[in-house]
């Protein structure tokens, strides 16, 4: 089939903080960024999103409604992107949407994943394609259904004979493992906790919506009884395939690990500093057991942007070179709408998208359902 080359990537991670979106070009099969725009979630909607994913109540009108309004949300930032960078919706030739995570829970009975943002709505409103909801076929195959961005992480930045990881600072952590020899497989797996617990923290503490730069953080002492407290949770033990999010790592999660640990009393800033802490075990400690021969790190996602958090994983990991995906020639911020740009293209040329060696699928699969958002004009 014909590729027009430009696709939109959106991407909202399980931080909540901001709806990030590009527009991006894979010439020669590398990912060219044209346009980018990242914009605020509204605090009122990141709140009723935050209530339906931490609450066990009932919430199925209350989700109807957000999957309509982030929707809506999603259509209003692409309109933008697509303004600021004068490009009409023509000339797009498909929308790649996470949507916003609500629930993920691929070890229940049954597994499932729910992200709220009406593919269907976003199509008739922008008029463009989108394909969507990436994690349903995997796990019907037995996956995770996560992470899904190991494949893009593969496709382009693999490199014979080096060892490496992609390390991604969202609101959970993750890791790809880019194998150098050919032969082994790339596998990849949800570390545990980094931005989402961090933000909660703050938030609850100061009221701000971040630690800008870790500083909080800095200038707190790390509670060693709680950080391996937090370490014996049965989850960082766990075998491969995994993967987690915020239903499990939240705030009731660290107020029991709190009690459990004698630590209540504990100044605030020493448990922020506690929890940039267990985010750097975390991670180190993956890498270890499952990449022990990896040299160099790049580094994505928002706490790329956190210098404190940055600089203890770089002390911890030495001699492991860490340095940010820039270097790779793609900016932090925007490596995983990217990657749901690329997980759209390759549904439309019908192409895999999924690694089962991280998910744990009994078979690799073209990932996201398809939603017209124009006719195909048809030729006789």
């Amino acid at each position: 089939m014909t590729d027009r080359g430009l696709y939109i990537g959106l991407m909202s991670g399980t931080s909540m903080d901001a709806l990030d979106a590009v527009l991006v070009r894979f010439d020669d099969s590398r990912p060219v960024l044209t346009s980018t725009y990242s914009c605020p979630i509204p605090d009122g909607l990141r709140h009723r999103l935050s209530d339906v994913c931490h609450s066990r109540r009932d919430h199925l009108d209350e989700c109807a409604r957000l999957d309509s309004d982030f929707g809506r949300f999603e259509a209003m930032v692409v309109e933008t992107l697509l303004k600021n960078s004068n490009t009409g919706a023509e000339n797009v030739q498909a929308i790649g949407s996470h949507g916003q995570t609500v629930r993920h829970v691929p070890d229940g009975d049954p597994p499932y994943s729910i992200q709220v943002g009406d593919p269907a709505l976003l199509a008739v409103m922008t008029g463009i394609d989108v394909v969507a909801d990436f994690r349903r076929q995997d796990i019907a195959a037995g996956g995770q259904g996560a992470p899904l961005v190991p494949a893009f992480h593969a496709a382009f930045w693999r490199k014979p004979c080096e060892d490496r990881v992609l390390l991604n600072l969202g609101g959970i952590s993750n890791i790809t493992i880019l194998p150098g020899n050919p032969n082994q497989p790339v596998t990849g797996l949800d570390c545990g906790p980094a931005n989402a617990l961090l933000d909660a923290w703050i938030r609850k503490n100061l009221g701000l919506d971040l630690d800008e730069d870790g500083k909080w953080a800095a200038n707190g002492r790390i509670v060693e009884r709680l950080l391996e407290h937090m370490l014996s949770d049965p989850y960082f033990a766990r075998p491969l395939p995994k993967s987690t999010g915020t239903e499990y790592f939240n705030l009731n999660w660290l107020m029991t690990q709190l009690e459990a640990s004698a630590s209540t009393d504990a100044h605030p800033a020493d448990i922020q500093a506690t929890l940039c802490a267990l985010t750097v075990e975390s991670v180190t400690r993956a890498i270890q057991l499952f990449a022990p021969d990896t040299r160099n790190v790049y580094v994505c996602g928002g706490g790329a942007l956190n210098g404190h958090l940055i600089e203890a994983l770089r002390v911890r990991m030495d001699p492991i070179k860490l340095e940010a995906t820039s270097v790779l020639g793609l900016d932090p911020q925007w490596v995983e709408a990217t990657a749901f740009a690329w997980l759209a293209r390759e549904n439309l040329h019908g192409r895999p998208g999924n690694l089962p060696s991280v998910t744990g699928a009994q078979q690799a699969l073209v990932l996201g359902g398809l939603y017209r958002g124009r006719i195909k004009s048809t030729k006789t």
